[in-house]
């Protein structure tokens, strides 16, 4: 997802979009009290992120709605499919974590249903984190329902590292509690699953590799999505050039190979400019060599030191004696995870985790 302080981002909820989700809840509850909900949820509204946005709506129909839980419930299942945006319909998931927390069976049948207009990751993990183990077990049927997205909740919405959410310290304190979920999920044939699998194993990877190791190499990686997730899932330990992990995708072996006319150009650059890395590689030996091939730029850091940030290149098999030249370019510009400060950023070559050359380049003040 993008980052959370982008100031694009939480205009999805903006007054246009308040006004359409109103009209809608007049659609299928006519007594809808408009103008209270947008008085309402329109209050400070400008002051909000994305997030206090959505949850804002959440609580601004519960305010307005005369019904009960149950009966709030029946209103919001027929306004789901109205909605116009995904993101949007994920308020209300956050009105079943928020209302519904003692009504567990309606609430997790709920989430369940509305999870298709968006997602329930978020929801999910109140339920979790108050009853984990019955949750799980649900979760667990869930990830061998036809839907890919009920299956995709079951692996998104226990991850231990899920990004705007709070961790589920429990799993990330034993990842063995929703392993059997990532088991059934392990050959998924939809990508939107796979992509979850992947991610939920890759935050695993900050607090238990070995386990991920151990797992991986427990799989058959003949069948091409189990294969796809093993090399996602893996991504990290790849970056930092774990032995194991280069070897599960067929490129544990030391590089034979040699990098030749490194360069970055231009060398020296404003902020916001572009540069291009480019190098040659050729192979030293007769057999062919599978490769990950990767890059790191040394970024400066206001108090002169410097922190290493590794970027994907590309994985090849490159013939006995072979060679190839690979060029990627990348803008240096002001991010809301990065800020950037002049000097000479160092920008070196990894080649199946090892580093084999390196340039630099140089940002002016």
């Amino acid at each position: 997802m993008a980052d959370e302080s982008s100031p694009a981002l939480k205009e999805i909820f903006n007054i246009e979009r308040l006004e359409h989700i109103a009209a809608e809840m007049t659609a299928v509850y006519p007594a809808f009290d408009v103008a209270h909900f947008l008085q309402l949820a329109t209050t400070g509204l400008a002051d909000l992120s994305v997030m206090q946005r959505m949850a804002r709506v959440s609580e601004c129909l519960h305010a307005v709605l005369p019904l009960d839980y149950e009966a709030s419930l029946k209103v919001l299942r027929d306004l789901a499919p109205r909605l116009n945006s995904s993101f949007v319909s994920m308020c209300l998931p956050h009105y079943v974590a928020t209302y519904g927390a003692d009504r567990f069976d309606l609430s997790m049948e709920a989430l369940k249903y509305f999870t298709a207009f968006g997602s329930s990751e978020f929801a999910i993990r109140h339920f979790l984190r108050s009853d984990i183990e019955r949750s799980l077990s649900l979760m667990h049927d869930w990830s061998r329902h036809d839907n890919e997205h009920v299956r995709r909740l079951a692996s998104e919405g226990c991850r231990p590292r899920l990004p705007w959410s709070f961790r589920l310290e429990r799993i990330q304190a034993d990842p063995r509690l929703a392993a059997a979920i990532l088991d059934n999920l392990k050959a998924d044939n939809s990508l939107y699953v796979r992509k979850s699998v992947a991610n939920h194993l890759n935050d695993i990877t900050k607090d238990h590799p070995e386990w991920v190791l151990d797992l991986i190499e427990g799989w058959s990686l003949e069948n091409r999505h189990t294969a796809w997730i093993a090399r996602h899932a893996l991504r990290s330990l790849i970056k930092q050039g774990n032995p194991r992990a280069l070897a599960i995708i067929g490129a544990g072996g030391k590089p034979q190979v040699e990098i030749v006319d490194v360069q970055v150009n231009p060398p020296v650059i404003d902020l916001g400019e572009k540069i291009t890395l480019s190098f040659g590689i050729k192979s030293s030996v007769q057999d062919s060599q599978r490769l990950v091939i990767d890059y790191a730029i040394d970024y400066v850091k206001a108090n002169g030191s410097t922190s290493a940030k590794v970027f994907k290149l590309k994985t090849l098999t490159l013939p006995g004696h072979a060679s190839e030249t690979i060029a990627r370019s990348q803008h240096i510009k002001e991010l809301t995870t990065r800020r950037h400060y002049a000097g000479t950023h160092a920008v070196h070559v990894l080649v199946n985790g090892e580093r084999l050359a390196s340039t630099a380049f140089e940002i002016l003040p």
